[in-house]
């Protein structure tokens, strides 16, 4: 029998439609939702046009929602990238790079014709307890 629980914090920011920012499963995965540098706060995008600042947002997001699922970075296994514009994949990794200094996750990273609110990055992952 599999266990499926909703996790959810008011530390990232609350989903845009209909599903959750991160589901555990079997009690052993969790799955995040991809997250953009929006302010859980105040639901405004933070930098604007700065690929470094939106994802630097987007690992808090992701931050908060690892802590409320009770683990950290680096229980984190397969990331996905989404970029609005491959040219912005250097300055992306620079920060991507500082929460994973050991043992990177697996990773895919695309360039998509458009993203939610038109942000420049997108980030989901697959974390294990």
């Amino acid at each position: 029998m599999s266990q499926k629980k909703v996790i959810f914090t008011e530390n990232a920011p609350f989903p845009l439609g209909p599903y959750s920012q991160a589901i555990s499963a079997t009690g052993e995965l969790i799955f995040l939702a991809g997250q953009i540098p929006l302010n859980p706060e105040t639901g405004e995008i933070v930098g604007e046009g700065d690929i470094k600042a939106q994802t630097r947002q987007v690992m808090k997001n992701i931050e908060a929602i690892l802590i409320e699922s009770g683990v950290n970075w680096s229980n984190v296994v397969k990331t996905g990238v989404f970029l609005s514009d491959l040219t912005n994949f250097v300055p992306m990794n620079e920060v991507y790079a500082e929460y994973f200094k050991e043992q990177p996750p697996a990773r895919a990273c695309v360039e998509v014709s458009r993203l939610p609110k038109d942000v420049l990055v997108e980030i989901e992952c697959i974390a294990v307890r």
